[in-house]
């Protein structure tokens, strides 16, 4: 759309532990351990992000979703995850 700013977030490393992601003038760290969807994710699955509000992100690729809250707050959001048998 003309005359719109968009919000551009980049993905600037990827290790065995994580990724850092920076928005704007923020780098943030994005632990697997915390984060577990990216874990197995594919560099061009990571890097492909969009950034469409202050407070949210989204990896389309993934279908993930996040809120940049839990990325610097990841203590005020735990995961709960329960696996189950197909038995």
């Amino acid at each position: 759309m003309i005359g719109s700013a968009a919000s551009v977030a980049e993905v600037t490393h990827i290790s065995r532990h994580g990724l850092w992601l920076l928005l704007g003038n923020e780098e943030l760290h994005i632990p697997f351990a915390e984060f577990p969807w990216f874990r197995t994710a594919t560099i061009e699955q990571i890097t492909t992000v969009e950034w469409p509000s202050a407070h949210h992100l989204y990896w389309p690729m993934l279908d993930v979703d996040v809120a940049v809250a839990s990325i610097r707050q990841p203590a005020d959001f735990p995961l709960m995850s329960r696996v189950t048998s197909a038995d």
